[in-house]
């Protein structure tokens, strides 16, 4: 994982780069590809997220979100991230670090979303990864927080495969679809190996 910072703002920006993916906070440019892909996944991607407001695919609420993604970036409050295919620069799905907390916690939780063309292939777990070096090695965190639904089964697989521990259950944890919904709660500590493809993959 590499981490280059890029100009002043509003080009600056933290980019991410994993194994065939990279990761970038959105940008205006992007909306087309958000948005066809958000649509498309719509059916796929609703029993795992909160509902969506009636104008969440306008261009209007994209702009919305970007000020919104910039406004915590710069705050260090959370760092949303777009990810991307190396080799055509398709878009996949997203990623935030949200809810930093720092003082005598140094923590972060993480949460995501995959397109559905392309779930299933590991670009998600490269992509965690990838954010989890970026979170340990620059953001200088102690801690990864993640939940999911029971019956998210491949966000289970993919957070274990990644090395998150299981710590606990959460009883109506989080408002998704609609409804209170228990979770599974997971954690990655920076003493953690972070487990891939090609081993341990801390490199800054």
């Amino acid at each position: 994982m590499a981490l280059f910072r890029l100009g002043p703002a509003p080009e600056n920006a933290n980019f991410i780069r994993g194994e065939g993916i990279y990761l970038r906070p959105g940008e205006a440019r992007d909306y087309d590809q958000w948005s066809w892909l958000r649509n498309l996944s719509r059916d796929f991607l609703t029993p795992w997220e909160p509902t969506w407001p009636v104008d969440d695919l306008t261009r209007a609420s994209f702009r919305r979100r970007l000020r919104r993604h910039t406004d915590e970036i710069n705050r260090d409050e959370a760092y949303p991230f777009f990810i991307f295919r190396q080799q055509d620069d398709a878009l996949l799905g997203g990623l935030t670090l949200g809810q930093l907390r720092r003082g005598v916690s140094q923590s972060a939780t993480i949460g995501y979303w995959m397109g559905k063309p392309y779930a299933g292939k590991g670009y998600m777990a490269k992509a965690v990864r990838a954010t989890a070096g970026f979170a340990f090695a620059t953001l200088r965190l102690h801690r990864l927080d993640a939940a999911c639904l029971p019956s998210n089964e491949a966000s289970i697989r993919l957070l274990e495969g990644v090395g998150f521990t299981r710590e606990g259950y959460a009883r109506r944890y989080l408002r998704i679809n609609g409804e209170w919904q228990d979770h599974i709660l997971f954690g990655l500590l920076e003493s953690d190996p972070i487990r891939g493809k090609r081993g341990i993959d801390r490199e800054a």
